[in-house]
Protein backbone atom coordinates (compact mmCIF):
# COMPACT_ATOMS: atom_id res chain seq x y z
CA UNK A 1 0.00 0.00 0.00
CA UNK A 2 2.81 2.56 0.63
CA UNK A 3 3.76 2.88 -3.10
CA UNK A 4 0.23 2.39 -3.96
CA UNK A 5 -0.68 5.83 -2.04
CA UNK A 6 0.58 7.79 -4.82
CA UNK A 7 -2.31 6.42 -7.03
CA UNK A 8 -6.07 4.71 -5.99
CA UNK A 9 -6.24 1.35 -7.25
CA UNK A 10 -2.84 0.75 -8.84
CA UNK A 11 -2.20 -3.05 -9.75
CA UNK A 12 0.61 -5.22 -8.38
CA UNK A 13 2.38 -4.44 -11.95
CA UNK A 14 1.97 -0.81 -11.96
CA UNK A 15 3.85 -1.08 -7.85
CA UNK A 16 6.52 -3.35 -8.98
CA UNK A 17 7.15 -1.20 -12.20
CA UNK A 18 7.04 1.81 -10.08
CA UNK A 19 9.23 0.34 -7.25
CA UNK A 20 11.89 -0.99 -10.38
CA UNK A 21 12.18 2.48 -11.62
CA UNK A 22 12.87 3.76 -8.45
CA UNK A 23 15.88 1.71 -7.65
CA UNK A 24 13.63 0.60 -5.14
CA UNK A 25 12.61 -3.31 -6.16
CA UNK A 26 15.73 -4.89 -5.21
CA UNK A 27 15.92 -4.06 -1.43
CA UNK A 28 11.94 -4.41 -1.27
CA UNK A 29 11.93 -8.12 -2.83
CA UNK A 30 15.20 -9.26 -0.27
CA UNK A 31 12.45 -7.77 2.88
CA UNK A 32 10.81 -11.07 4.68
CA UNK A 33 7.08 -10.19 3.34
CA UNK A 34 8.54 -8.51 0.06
CA UNK A 35 5.99 -6.02 -1.05
CA UNK A 36 3.62 -6.73 1.49
CA UNK A 37 6.34 -6.07 4.71
CA UNK A 38 4.83 -3.30 7.39
CA UNK A 39 7.22 -0.62 7.14
CA UNK A 40 7.05 0.90 10.20
CA UNK A 41 5.49 3.97 11.87
CA UNK A 42 6.81 6.61 9.57
CA UNK A 43 8.91 4.25 7.55
CA UNK A 44 11.05 3.48 11.24
CA UNK A 45 11.78 0.27 9.68
CA UNK A 46 13.43 1.73 6.14
CA UNK A 47 17.11 3.90 6.02
CA UNK A 48 16.86 7.05 4.80
CA UNK A 49 17.87 5.99 0.91
CA UNK A 50 15.06 3.15 1.33
CA UNK A 51 12.08 6.10 2.29
CA UNK A 52 13.63 8.42 -0.63
CA UNK A 53 13.17 5.61 -3.14
CA UNK A 54 9.66 4.74 -1.72
CA UNK A 55 8.26 8.05 -2.35
CA UNK A 56 10.52 8.53 -6.23
CA UNK A 57 7.99 5.52 -6.81
CA UNK A 58 4.78 7.03 -5.44
CA UNK A 59 5.47 9.82 -7.67
CA UNK A 60 6.11 7.61 -10.79
CA UNK A 61 2.98 5.82 -10.21
CA UNK A 62 1.28 8.81 -10.00
CA UNK A 63 2.63 10.24 -13.44
CA UNK A 64 2.52 13.96 -12.44
CA UNK A 65 3.41 16.29 -15.60
CA UNK A 66 5.09 18.28 -12.82
CA UNK A 67 7.83 16.90 -10.24
CA UNK A 68 8.86 19.20 -7.02
CA UNK A 69 11.81 17.52 -6.01
CA UNK A 70 13.15 19.18 -2.71
CA UNK A 71 16.79 18.03 -1.36
CA UNK A 72 15.87 14.27 -3.09
CA UNK A 73 19.38 13.39 -1.95
CA UNK A 74 20.52 14.97 1.14
CA UNK A 75 21.34 13.25 4.08
CA UNK A 76 21.95 10.39 2.27
CA UNK A 77 25.02 8.07 2.10
CA UNK A 78 27.25 8.06 -0.94
CA UNK A 79 25.34 4.63 -2.22
CA UNK A 80 22.03 5.46 -1.50
CA UNK A 81 22.34 9.06 -3.08
CA UNK A 82 23.53 7.25 -6.48
CA UNK A 83 20.59 5.02 -6.15
CA UNK A 84 18.45 7.73 -5.71
CA UNK A 85 20.03 9.95 -8.66
CA UNK A 86 19.73 7.00 -10.74
CA UNK A 87 15.60 6.69 -10.38
CA UNK A 88 15.69 10.63 -10.09
CA UNK A 89 17.71 10.88 -13.69
CA UNK A 90 14.66 8.32 -14.64
CA UNK A 91 11.12 9.68 -13.55
CA UNK A 92 12.42 13.53 -14.84
CA UNK A 93 12.43 12.68 -18.55
CA UNK A 94 9.80 13.74 -20.72
CA UNK A 95 7.74 16.03 -17.51
CA UNK A 96 9.12 19.27 -15.93
CA UNK A 97 10.20 19.04 -12.71
CA UNK A 98 11.85 22.18 -10.36
CA UNK A 99 14.75 20.62 -7.90
CA UNK A 100 16.00 22.16 -5.03
CA UNK A 101 19.26 20.93 -4.32
CA UNK A 102 22.75 22.27 -2.53
CA UNK A 103 24.45 19.19 -4.13
CA UNK A 104 26.00 19.46 -7.61
CA UNK A 105 25.73 16.35 -7.83
CA UNK A 106 21.72 16.21 -7.60
CA UNK A 107 21.21 19.05 -10.11
CA UNK A 108 24.10 18.14 -13.13
CA UNK A 109 21.69 16.69 -15.72
CA UNK A 110 19.12 19.22 -15.38
CA UNK A 111 18.33 21.23 -18.63
CA UNK A 112 18.39 24.66 -16.88
CA UNK A 113 19.87 25.51 -13.38
CA UNK A 114 19.18 28.98 -11.67
CA UNK A 115 21.28 30.13 -8.61
CA UNK A 116 19.75 32.10 -6.33
CA UNK A 117 21.50 34.53 -3.62
CA UNK A 118 19.50 36.61 -1.17
CA UNK A 119 15.90 35.87 -3.08
CA UNK A 120 17.57 36.50 -6.74
CA UNK A 121 18.61 34.39 -9.66
CA UNK A 122 22.09 35.24 -10.01
CA UNK A 123 23.54 32.97 -12.37
CA UNK A 124 21.58 30.71 -15.10
CA UNK A 125 22.39 28.01 -17.79
CA UNK A 126 23.27 24.22 -18.05
CA UNK A 127 26.07 22.81 -15.22
CA UNK A 128 28.89 22.47 -17.96
CA UNK A 129 28.08 26.36 -19.00
CA UNK A 130 27.87 27.24 -14.79
CA UNK A 131 31.15 26.03 -13.94
CA UNK A 132 33.06 27.94 -16.79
Amino acid sequence: DNIAYGKENASEAEIVEAAKAANAHEFISCLKDGYETYAGNMGTQMSGGQKQRIAIARAIIKNPRILLLDEATSALDAYSENAVQESLDRVTVGRTTVVVAHRLTSIRNSDCIAVIEAGRVVEQGNHSHLLT
